[in-house]
């Protein structure tokens, strides 16, 4: 009898250390609206968070998670998004002039309204996005290079094919 409980005392604890020690996914922030210029989100795990209208100019998200965030409306003018998981995002109606996309995962991602105007796409992987005829010929003039996460070649999945003479 006495060892019955010290097993099942010995199995809680370890189900308590497991909880405790186990490292959790994202917690998503809500930055709706907020003026986050020049702010440093580099490395975060910010999947899911919300940056609805918010300012984001000349921040830097480089090399983060930030698969299925919503960046509907946002100004990321110049901002550095070099190497950031963006699949699932939305970018509808975000302004990107100038930023730096170099190697970013764009994967399925709703850009239909997007502004990509100057901005660097180098290796980026446009895999599934919802993007205007108008933005993925522009895209189209600039893409080169491949993906060296997914192996994707940026002409490839922009589909560039459709309007090579």
């Amino acid at each position: 009898m006495m060892s019955r409980y010290w097993r099942w005392c010995v199995a809680l604890l370890l189900a308590i250390l497991w909880m405790l020690l186990t490292p959790t996914g994202a917690i998503a922030e809500d930055y709706t609206k907020e003026a986050l210029i020049n702010m440093d989100f580099s490395g975060r795990d910010l999947r899911g968070s919300e940056f609805t209208k918010a300012n984001l100019f000349h921040s830097n998200l480089s090399h983060s998670n930030l698969q299925g965030v919503s960046f509907f409306g946002a100004n990321m003018e110049t901002a550095n998004l070099e190497g950031a998981d963006l699949r699932y995002a939305t970018l509808d109606t975000a302004r990107l002039t100038k930023a730096n996309l170099t190697n970013a995962i764009l994967e399925g991602a709703f850009a239909f309204n997007t502004n990509f105007d100057d901005a660097i796409i180098t290796g980026a992987d446009f895999t599934d996005v919802e993007l205007r005829e108008d933005a993925q010929r522009k895209l189209c003039q600039v893409a080169s290079g491949t993906n060296p996460v997914t192996g994707r070649k940026t002409w490839e999945t922009l589909h560039c094919e459709d309007f090579a003479p």
